[in-house]
């Protein structure tokens, strides 16, 4: 095998297994921003932080799954998990009705954003509905930070859309 081959094949070799395991290319363990989010598993926990025992209504979407009518009493959740697609272009928004004081809020809670992943740690958004709004836990810096005010009235649990 000519010299010229025989370094192409190296370099064809050295590519593909740089390709299957991209950590290889440094010397320390890959930082979680740096992590493949494409082959990870996501998770996005819907928490009722509502105060007086009241029901929290939550009903959440993607393009392509309805997960469905909840209603959760005080300090319990609603949960899934989900592998993004490859294009980058995830995205799935929620409705949460608390029910008792008629006001709602409909708003994203997964689309490919880097600082909602530092927030989420590279791996569970946690959104909590709160008597005076939506808060995202931010898990890194260990706080709930406010994201978005109730809206008066009931929200319309048939065919919701984000704006």
């Amino acid at each position: 095998m000519s010299s010229f081959r025989r370094n192409v094949y190296f370099f064809l070799v050295l590519a593909t297994l740089m390709a299957a395991n991209p950590s290889a290319s440094t010397s320390s363990a890959p930082t979680k921003d740096q992590q493949n989010i494409l082959y990870k598993t996501w998770h996005v926990h819907a928490v009722n932080g509502l105060s007086s025992n009241k029901i929290l209504l939550v009903h959440c979407k993607s393009h392509d799954d309805d997960l469905g009518i909840h209603n959760l009493t005080a300090g319990n959740e609603f949960q899934w998990k989900f592998k993004p697609n490859i294009f980058g272009k995830t995205l799935f928004w929620c409705l949460m009705d608390s029910v008792f004081d008629r006001v709602h809020a409909v708003f994203n809670v997964f689309w490919d954003n880097e600082n909602l992943f530092y927030r989420c740690d590279w791996d569970s958004c946690f959104w909590i509905a709160k008597d005076d709004g939506i808060y995202l836990k931010n898990i890194p810096e260990n706080y709930d930070e406010f994201m978005h005010n109730w809206e008066n009235g009931r929200g319309a649990l048939a065919n919701f859309t984000i704006l």
